[in-house]
């Protein structure tokens, strides 16, 4: 048998549905990568000066595995989370930290309930409130953008799913997220005028509004401090005196904000921040705080008439009178005081020829 006689291999593709198809579906194959891939959408948006509001962010190379995000959950819980800077040192650290090229993603819109409700109307009051103590006098951008947090927190699985439980996560732990629920600040009466602005951005973020400036962050922090967490999460946008930051990796995809909306809204009840320190790291519950505040009332009630509880520190030795050991108040007549008080009088002038009592003087 000569070479030119010898059969020709062909591959299987080829023999069973023929070069023509096998051409075709390379073809198809190649145009569906290019048409779904976001990296070449993201450049060619780019390039025309486009914003991406509709494609996620490509992935980087060095995405951050779910060791390294919990240790960063653990980083922004931290009681020490911010480094020990005067505001100018602060300021030129986050100045330092590079802003991501990519252009942000926007969020979906929330229309999950109405405002007429009790529900609504809670969701509203918590996220006023954030608005208000966190930013009141920020530009109207910047008080946006701190609504648009609290719904991009909501929605991620990383918080709670409620617009009130992402508001007051951890006021009864020994770090809140939002420090306005516990240092203090929900006792000052608010602005009228600055109240109202707070509650019409809420309104609007809770109707649907999309402050697309920030796109998909879950934190932000004022420029005159310096968290420890900041380098390693992705810098979105500084917006007046706050800088607002995303997951990085997959964690600050849109497919990490799919959390549906619980329909729970419910301020919770603030514990002392005394009693929650004494409780060290782990924080206190309200069943907890009621149990010792019941077990104090049982123990005031079971003291004899009259006699009030002790108030004062474990290493303070004195205390009130205790009558139920029967013990009774014994004050002198001032007659017998006289001569022993100006004796010490005499003393403290110096004079310490004492005359005897009864010697007069």
């Amino acid at each position: 048998m000569t070479a030119a006689a010898l059969p020709v291999s062909r591959p299987l593709g080829l023999a069973i549905f023929g070069d023509r198809t096998v051409r075709k579906l390379a073809m198809i194959f190649v145009l569906v990568t290019m048409l779904t891939s976001e990296t070449l959408w993201a450049h060619f948006l780019k390039l025309v000066g486009a914003e991406d509001t509709f494609l996620a962010e490509p992935v980087p190379p060095s995405a951050y595995s779910d060791r390294e995000i919990a240790q960063l959950v653990r980083l922004t819980e931290s009681p020490n989370q911010f480094a020990d800077l005067s505001a100018d040192e602060a300021q030129e650290r986050n100045e330092a930290i590079p802003f991501v090229e990519v252009p942000a993603v926007g969020a979906k819109p929330f229309r999950a309930l109405s405002l007429e409700s009790g529900t609504g109307l809670t969701a509203l009051r918590c996220l006023t409130q954030a608005v208000y103590y966190e930013a009141a006098y920020e530009p109207l951008q910047g008080r946006r953008a701190v609504a648009q947090v609290v719904l991009n927190r909501m929605r991620h699985s990383a918080f709670p799913k409620s617009v009130c439980g992402v508001v007051y996560e951890g006021v009864n732990r020994p770090v809140c997220q939002f420090s306005f629920t516990c240092d203090g600040s929900l006792k000052r009466k608010p602005s009228a005028a600055a109240w109202r602005e707070a509650e019409e951005v809420a309104a609007a973020a809770l109707a649907g509004y999309v402050e697309r400036s920030v796109g998909l962050a879950t934190h932000y922090h004022a420029n005159y401090v310096s968290p420890y967490w900041a380098p390693k999460l992705a810098k979105i946008s500084k917006i007046g005196a706050h800088i607002f930051y995303r997951w990085p990796g997959k964690w600050g995809m849109p497919s990490a904000f799919s959390g549906l909306y619980s329909g729970n809204e419910a301020i919770p009840h603030i514990l002392p921040r005394a009693f929650l320190s004494a409780k060290g790291a782990t924080g206190a519950s309200v069943v907890e705080y009621e149990a010792e505040e019941a077990a104090r009332a049982y123990a005031a009630s079971r003291l004899p008439a009259g006699l009030m509880p002790e108030s004062r520190a474990d290493n303070d030795v004195g205390g009130r009178l205790d009558i139920s050991k029967g013990w009774a108040a014994s004050i002198p007549e001032p007659e017998d005081t006289y001569h022993s008080s100006r004796a010490i009088a005499r003393q403290q002038a110096g004079a310490f020829e004492i005359p005897e009592k009864g010697g007069g003087s």
